[in-house]
């Protein structure tokens, strides 16, 4: 079945031949139906099958025909998500599909000041989608009111339930109207993750895309035995290898992300860093840099591993290996997106063998091993553009040369 053939609004049929969407996903076929007629839905689908237009798409068309417009400070629609950039990513989506409709869509998060988010709610909106923290500011400032939303979705729920928003998920509640619509969306499943979405909604349609394989088949992904020290060598390698590629390279923590941009400085290598210690308009400039091609390289914590849709990303880099096996799935699924081919590559010390080994076991299958003989290896490490290491390096390299001459010469 093809986006022409579904009861929706020649609008919204307009917006999605413009973005090149003609067939529903599998998580787009079996959800669109349910939410416009009304029910519930509880919904577990891995990063990348396109969830985001399952709930846009018939959120859009019910509200070009809801009887009451919103009035002052209301919203129609509210989309509850975990992080700054899910909600613009979300935004961009609803208003790209709608973009001949006459929906007005607004951002609430935090990290800018709240007087623009104040002017936009003054009117009433149709669609909005907001991060915890900004939203409830203003519910209790009284310049937003909920009592007459009709939908609520509750976007990537178990990354909310990790960053610690389930009494903000169970409060939220309070300020709507008892007769709803509610739509649940998560990545995986869990008994907690049950606990709180069957509390909240209603004899919902429940709905599972569950591949054997939780990782992208338009992903190849690999892993490299490398220890700690010599990453950065191997990353560079990566990027000098392939100049023109867009590649996005995950660490552990924030400090970790300025190291390791600072060792691709020092071999004239441009780089960006995400995380959490950036303010919303840094993320926003670092956000469009990437994704413009502008700058190639991009080096974030998880922050960047759910939701956010960024494209033609060739590479993914997992630099460190994540602390949760499932964050490895999100992570590799930012790239392969759509029709894209892509690849990743896992660089796993000795002192991170147990963490794969969790990873394996949460995927049900071994990583492609990429070997590495160990010519390749000194070689990345001796020939590398770092000048403070190359020096004793060199150095050692060329040690091992004579005494291997030596050894023939015998």
């Amino acid at each position: 079945m093809k986006f022409e053939q579904y009861q929706i609004a020649t609008e919204l049929k307009r917006g999605l031949e413009e973005l090149g969407f003609r067939k529903p996903t599998d998580i787009q076929f079996k959800t669109i139906g349910p939410v416009l007629q009304g029910n519930d839905v509880l919904a577990v689908a891995q990063t990348g099958t396109g969830k985001t237009a399952a709930f846009v798409i018939p959120i859009l068309h019910k509200l070009m025909y809801v009887k009451h417009p919103p009035q002052e400070n209301e919203a129609k629609c509210l989309v509850m998500v975990p992080t700054r950039e899910l909600a613009i990513q979300i935004a961009s989506v609803f208003r790209s599909i709608g973009k001949y409709t006459r929906m007005k869509t607004t951002v609430l998060l935090g990290g800018v000041e709240q007087d623009h988010q104040i002017e936009q709610l003054q009117n009433g909106t149709d669609i909005l989608i907001a991060t915890p923290g900004r939203m409830f500011d203003l519910i209790y400032q009284k310049k937003l009111n909920l009592n007459h939303t009709e939908i609520l979705v509750l976007d990537e729920a178990d990354l909310m339930l990790d960053y610690g928003f389930i009494k903000d998920i169970r409060d939220v509640i309070k300020f709507l109207p008892d007769y709803r619509q509610t739509l649940f969306f998560s990545a995986t499943i869990n008994s907690e993750i049950k606990e709180i979405a069957y509390s909240i909604v209603r004899n919902p349609i429940r709905i599972q895309i569950s591949p054997k394989d939780p990782v992208s088949k338009n992903v190849t992904h690999f892993v490299a035995h490398i220890e700690k020290d010599d990453k950065r060598f191997f990353l560079e390698r990566l990027v000098r290898e392939h100049p023109e590629a867009k590649i996005l390279i995950f660490v552990r923590t924030k400090v970790r992300a300025e190291r390791v941009a600072a060792a691709m400085d020092r071999v004239e290598i441009k780089t960006l860093t995400m995380h959490s210690g950036k303010d919303q308009k840094e993320r926003a400039e670092i956000m469009d840099a990437f994704k413009s091609g502008e700058v190639k390289l991009l080096i974030t914590t998880d922050l960047n591993a759910r939701g956010v849709d960024i494209p033609n990303v060739d590479y993914v880099v997992n630099y460190d290996l994540p602390d949760e096996s499932e964050n490895y799935v999100h992570r590799v699924g930012r790239t392969g997106r759509g029709m894209a081919k892509g690849i990743a590559y896992t660089f796993c010390s000795k002192d991170e063998l147990a963490i794969l080994k969790d990873i394996e076991q949460y995927l049900g299958k071994k990583i492609n091993e990429l070997e590495i003989d160990a010519a390749t290896y000194s070689d990345t490490i001796v020939f590398t553009e770092d000048v403070k290491d190359n020096n004793w390096k060199a150095l050692m390299k060329a040690e091992e040369e004579y005494l291997e001459k030596k050894k023939k010469k015998k």
